[in-house]
Parts: structure tokens; C-alpha cells; sequence
């Protein structure tokens, strides 16, 4: 069983890879006048979840790392929208688009989880 540090560098890890799986995804699509803002919120919110996770991993508190992981849990959201959208605007991406919102899913309930956790135990 991991402890809480293994479990924090592991969701470290899932969220940086996803990020990257998101920049390289945006890298991929053709830039046009439909997608354009698509890809900028896409990849704006798909790398900030890792980064969020980042700060949450460092809070100063047990408050400001609610605060984080509850960020997280929007900014996954969000990009489950921008996913859905992308998939929309660009066909060929659907199977891809598919899988990553898949995998964003998995994180949401990872940090509502978290946040089910919090709750229980204030």
C-alpha cells in the first residue's frame, strides 16, 4: 500500500503527464478560425490541473489545500467541456479526444474524492 507521500508524487506525476498529453494534442491540431479559442482554453485549463496540483501539494494549510484540489476538480471539468468541443470542431480527433476525457474524468473523481474526504473529517 502507498503511503501519502507515493500517492502524492503518483497523482504529481498523472496530472504533469496528462498536461503533457494536452499540449501535445493542441500542437497537433490545425490552428484555424474555429478552433483557435478551443485549443488556447484546452490547453490552458487541461496543463493548470497539474499545476494547481503542484500548489496543493505545497499548501501552507490543511484550508489552502482544499482550496487547490477544489481548483483541480474545476479546472478537470472544464477541460472535459474543451475535449468535448475539440472532438466537435475536429472529427478526426474523436478517438483521442475520446481517451483523454476519459482520463480527465478519472481525475475528477480522484479530487472530488479528495474533497469527499476533507468534508468527512472536519
Amino acid at each position: 500500500m502507498q503511503n501519502n507521500s507515493e500517492k502524492t508524487h503518483a497523482l504529481l506525476e498523472r496530472t504533469a503527464l496528462f498536461g503533457e498529453n494536452v499540449v501535445d494534442l493542441v500542437k497537433s491540431v490545425r490552428l484555424d478560425f474555429y478552433n483557435r479559442s478551443i485549443l488556447d482554453q484546452l490547453n490552458r485549463s487541461g496543463t493548470s490541473i497539474s499545476a494547481n496540483y503542484c500548489e496543493a501539494a505545497n499548501a501552507s494549510s490543511k484550508r489552502d489545500f482544499r482550496n487547490k484540489i477544489f481548483i483541480c476538480k474545476k479546472e478537470a471539468q472544464e477541460t472535459k467541456h474543451w475535449l468535448r468541443m475539440l472532438a466537435r470542431s475536429n472529427p478526426e480527433t474523436k478517438d483521442i479526444t475520446r481517451n483523454y476525457w476519459k482520463e480527465c474524468h478519472e481525475l475528477t473523481l480522484i479530487f472530488q474524492a479528495m474533497i469527499n474526504t476533507m468534508n468527512r473529517n472536519k
